[in-house]
């Protein structure tokens, strides 16, 4: 399963010269480039990706009451504890991961339709 999850960020990395998100400052920008293909567009995950990789829906209330973007800084930083999630400290820059938390932890992702 983890092979599945290099693979995508892998993936990601061919047409960026290294930089996965392809330079994006922008947090939904971030998102949409690198996120997005396991959590959805709109931070609902597809249903295989949910069956096959136990992916978070970052839409669901018991996520919502909880989510700070400190907590999903440090996820996007560290990975997840299962390592199904990658690690994005180092590939990312700190800003970039900064953002990102901030969108995912605003009421802008979660109004998405």
């Amino acid at each position: 399963m983890l092979a599945v999850v290099a693979a995508q960020v892998g993936l990601g990395l061919g047409g960026c010269g290294g930089e996965p998100s392809g330079g994006a400052k922008d947090g939904r920008t971030v998102f949409e480039s690198l996120c997005a293909s396991c959590h959805g567009l709109d931070g609902r995950p597809p249903a295989a990706m949910v069956a096959r990789l136990g992916v978070r829906d970052l839409t669901a209330a018991e996520f919502r009451a909880r989510v700070t973007p400190g907590l999903v800084e440090q996820q996007v930083r560290a990975g997840s504890r299962n390592k199904l999630m990658p690690a994005f400290a180092g590939l990312l820059e700190d800003a970039q991961i900064t953002a990102v938390a901030a969108y995912v932890a605003s009421p802008q992702l979660a109004a998405r339709p």
